[in-house]
């Protein structure tokens, strides 16, 4: 049993209340001195009990101490004598004293008080029992929502991992599939160093791009593929930030037929007609 589930047997509010024997009350000190957050524990308990006791004592009534003090008196007085026998004959004569008839009574108001008392005392212990009950389902309850929270992170992580590996899964699968036809896009004398490679496939009509190596964009600027049917430029669609930085395969749009692909430098959204003279890569059939 670990620390945390010795702490949350009960055994040290049992412990608290004095309701363990000799062995079992050194075995709960024995494992308090070994683990400092049992003792911390133990501790929050006892100041718990003690606050809640000093919140709901009560003075006794007055005159009370001096109603059990004289039952007590009554009760070793009451000690029958023998009386003398006056003569074979004679019924025998037994003589109380009116203190004597009245020390029963006095007991017994002196028991009831007792039992008054001892039943409080077993209230207040409950009522402090209840409390550090609550105290543990408050715990709990903070434990239970960060564990909540906790599992939606996790839920959430793993729903992008899902969401990136089904992206990866497409790409695998647009890489084997041999409609496709590679076109390398090389850097023009603007962006020597630039690289890209299209992907098409002339039966869908489909087309991806993979970026391998594009200057960083001005603020405000796009990347957008052209394709080149008939020395015609029509628009391929614009590359995702994530694209830009060779991060995946971005699918574009559609092309019936094309020669030719180019990248232009565009505004944000792009543009009708190519900017040539930001022209960034181009690649020939």
């Amino acid at each position: 049993m670990n620390t945390q589930e010795y702490i949350e047997s009960g055994i040290l509010e049992e412990y608290a209340l004095g309701v363990l024997d000799e062995a079992q009350c050194a075995a709960v000190e024995r494992y308090a001195a070994e683990h400092p957050e049992v003792r911390q524990e133990l501790t929050f308990i006892q100041q718990g009990l003690e606050a809640y006791a000093e919140a709901h004592t009560q003075t006794p009534p007055a005159g009370m101490r001096e109603r059990v003090l004289s039952g007590w008196q009554a009760a070793i007085r009451e000690t029958p004598a023998a009386a003398p026998v006056l003569a074979a004959a004679a019924p025998e004569a037994v003589v109380r004293s009116i203190a004597s008839a009245a020390a029963p009574e006095e007991a017994a108001e002196s028991r009831f008080n007792w039992m008054m008392a001892a039943s409080v005392a077993l209230l207040v212990l409950s009522a402090a029992a209840n409390l550090i009950l609550y105290n543990r389902w408050q715990q709990s309850e903070t434990q239970l929502v960060a564990i909540q929270a906790d599992q939606s992170r996790v839920a959430t992580t793993m729903q992008a991992v899902e969401k990136r590996l089904d992206t990866r899964t497409q790409e695998l699968a647009v890489l084997r599939n041999e409609q496709f036809s590679a076109l390398e896009l090389a850097g023009t004398p603007a962006a020597p160093e630039a690289k890209a490679r299209i992907f098409y496939n002339k039966a869908t009509k489909a087309v991806y791009v993979d970026v391998r190596n594009l200057p960083t964009l001005p603020e405000g600027k796009q990347y957008q593929l052209w394709a080149l049917d008939k020395g015609k430029p029509v628009d391929a669609g614009m590359l995702a930030t994530t694209t830009t930085a060779g991060d995946s395969l971005q699918q574009m749009k559609d092309i019936a037929s094309a020669e030719a692909f180019a990248m232009t430098i565009e505004p944000a959204g792009g543009s009708e007609n190519p900017t040539l003279s930001t022209m960034t890569v181009l690649g020939k059939f």
